[in-house]
């Protein structure tokens, strides 16, 4: 028979391993972005998650794909919103190409598309390499901003020429 206290420690034992074992659970999982930068051309088919690990040289080459094309500087984009690419990726196939309109964007290429009177807030999550917008060819930009919205994380703007997702706080347009 085991003793109240026996069984208040199993249960505090079996609780503080459960989260170890859902990290352990998601540590098999691979992540894989196949992107296509449409202002420069270049693409990258790449593993940057396996085992539970974020492959650093990996994620630099998708950072230098989502560089700001106008100035040529990158910076690192947040693993939370290419982990949120690829979720939604992932749902239309592991295999589809990312379309990237908008990665990384500088302060001078956001303030010249403010000139141009796009519609580009003088705060953008891009600014922090925290956005990014993108199509998949084959999928609605609707279907792609209903799927993105079900995730629940940060926001998403659905535009005729792509849809926007960012780990910022949760909001739609």
């Amino acid at each position: 028979m085991i003793s109240r206290r026996g069984f208040i420690k199993a249960i505090a034992a079996g609780m503080a391993i459960l989260p170890f074992k859902k990290a352990l659970a998601s540590s098999k999982t691979e992540r894989m972005l196949n992107l296509h930068n449409t202002h420069t051309g270049e693409s990258v088919n790449i593993k940057y998650y396996d085992s539970g690990i974020y492959d650093p040289d990996a994620l630099n080459e998708i950072n230098y794909l989502l560089r700001d094309h106008y100035t040529n500087e990158v910076k690192a984009i947040d693993v939370k919103a290419l982990d949120l690419l690829c979720n939604i990726k992932d749902i239309f196939g592991k295999d589809k190409q990312v379309k990237i309109i908008s990665g990384y964007r500088s302060f001078e290429y956001n303030e010249y598309l403010r000139s141009l009177g796009r519609r580009v807030s003088k705060n953008s999550l891009h600014l922090h390499g925290l956005a990014i917008d993108f199509v998949i060819p084959g999928v609605s930009n609707y279907e792609l901003f209903r799927i993105a919205k079900s995730f629940g994380v940060g926001g998403v703007g659905h535009y005729p020429e792509f849809v926007h997702i960012d780990t910022g706080r949760i909001r739609y347009w």
